[in-house]
């Protein structure tokens, strides 16, 4: 296998993509847009997410999903089509809401990522709003191979340490610092937003809302959370244009 090949990660704990539906749903402020609602996923994985918001009634969002290999594990309730590339089958602006979750690392080099985004920008409304998640280069351990300080290293380094941790032959994923993602974004003529602090916020509340560390997190103003942002695991931004 070469270097250059990408293998599909896929998240299969479908409990899991309900609740970061929940949480795209909620930073998205989804519940207060004209509804229906058309909606792309890019890079379905297990479907999961797609058939969440395709099963909620109070959304009423009419959901396509894509991805480059199909390992869905829920396929109802939305339409579903293989890509070969970044190039999304649809037309310009034909939707509502686009979520790409943890995908654009995936993609491949910087030159791909910036037709990812392009890519999201074609197809989404004038008047729309998209999800955008990637994995912050500075994690400690990189959640795919579940190495620590992975993302930190030059890729042939990179290389070398998941062969030599037994984890395959290369590593496959290229993830963001947020001073890269937003160059990017700014290349892309996509107004952003950094969501961290209120992502964070909502994932405890979501899933873990009894724990101490949920209730010291609601203690803790903004700023002060802001300040650690650069070791937050996920960068997360919403889109507009």
């Amino acid at each position: 296998m070469t270097a250059t090949a990408r293998q599909p990660h896929v998240a299969l704990d479908l409990p899991s993509r309900s609740c970061k539906a929940l949480k795209i749903a909620r930073l998205l402020d989804l519940a207060s847009r004209p509804q229906p609602m058309h909606l792309l996923e890019i890079g379905t994985g297990s479907g999961g997410i797609a058939h969440w918001f395709a099963m909620q009634p109070d959304l009423r969002c009419e959901v396509d999903a894509v991805d480059v290999c199909d390992n869905r594990q829920v396929r109802d309730g939305y339409a579903f089509r293989l890509v070969q590339s970044v190039e999304l089958p649809f037309e310009n602006g034909s939707f509502d809401v686009i979520v790409s979750n943890h995908v654009i690392e995936h993609v491949g080099d910087a030159q791909a990522q910036a037709r990812h985004l392009a890519e999201i920008r074609r197809v989404m409304k004038p008047d729309g709003v998209g999800y955008l998640a990637v994995p912050n280069r500075w994690m400690l351990v990189e959640p795919h191979f579940r190495l620590p300080f992975l993302s930190w290293l030059p890729m042939p380094l990179s290389h070398a340490y998941v062969r030599a941790a037994g984890k395959g032959s290369h590593y496959d994923c290229r993830p963001l610092t947020r001073g890269g993602l937003e160059r990017l974004l700014t290349g892309s003529q996509l107004h952003f937003e950094h969501m961290c602090v209120p992502a964070l916020r909502l994932a405890f509340e979501i899933e873990r809302s009894q724990t101490l560390a949920a209730r010291t997190l609601r203690r803790l103003p903004d700023g002060l959370i802001a300040a650690g942002a650069a070791m937050i695991p996920t960068l997360i931004y919403r889109l507009t244009f």
